[in-house]
């Protein structure tokens, strides 16, 4: 996929100029930098929720993205079940047994026919990871997916996002604070700044995987960027210039 912004703004505020990002088929790319800085924005903009925007966003293939903001976003008086067939294609031939395969590759087969407010919150969060997977994606844009949950849940769903996509492979672009999260999972680390967003540095990530967030070899990759970039991975983007 290939992304190029020429202009985002709101009122008389540049949020995004002349911005370029490629995307590889099956890659992983995360995008880090200070809050503000507008990659939630970003990711609206490339699921075609924002069309306020100069430039353009070429797909590699005809399927549509799949998007996971940062609250689950579920409907309540729907079961978990009917959450999923929701989405479906109006052409599809039989959304109910997709739906059904999708909850059991996230491990929520057992909580079909519950609703929403039964389920913990990453079982919320796996939920509208299969949703989002029901569009059959070629690009899965995942919005700080994993910030709201505690420690074991949210590696769980780091690992069934990964499971997912090796058995239907996709591309990932994803927003996230935590930069040692960004390593253990992306192929490819974004660094960008604000004011507008531009795009300061990328890091190849070459571990191999498994790759879990208090592994050494994911800390000796953060280390010389936290020296390199503190503005952009501390703080928030009005304070990243005092730091």
């Amino acid at each position: 996929m290939n992304i190029h912004i020429r202009h985002k703004a709101f009122a008389a505020t540049t949020l995004i100029s002349d911005l370029t990002i490629h995307t590889g088929e099956n890659e992983i790319v995360a995008l880090v930098g200070p809050s503000g800085a507008g990659k939630s924005t970003l990711l609206n903009i490339i699921a075609g929720l924002d069309k306020d925007f100069s430039g353009d966003i070429i797909f590699d293939d005809q399927r549509p993205p799949g998007l996971m903001f940062q609250e689950a976003r579920l409907m309540p008086w729907l079961t978990v079940l009917e959450n999923v067939t929701l989405v479906a294609p109006p052409d599809h031939p039989d959304p109910t047994g997709e739906a059904l395969s999708l909850l059991t590759l996230t491990g929520l087969e057992s909580q079909a026919e519950k609703y929403p407010s039964q389920l913990s919150g990453g079982m919320s969060k796996r939920l509208a990871l299969a949703r989002a997977m029901m569009f059959k994606p070629g690009v899965l844009l995942m919005d700080e997916p994993f910030s709201s949950l505690d420690a074991p849940a949210a590696e769980s769903l780091r690992q069934c996002v990964l499971s997912l996509k090796a058995t239907s492979p996709f591309s990932i672009i994803y927003v996230t604070h935590d930069l040692k999260e960004a390593v253990a999972i992306a192929d490819r680390v974004l660094i960008l700044d604000a004011n507008p967003m531009t795009l300061k540095h990328q890091e190849f990530i070459t571990l191999p995987r498994p790759r879990y967030l208090h592994d050494k070899a994911v800390s000796d990759v953060c280390e010389p960027l936290y020296r390199a970039w503190p503005g952009l991975l501390y703080g928030n983007a009005d304070e990243r210039k005092t730091m």
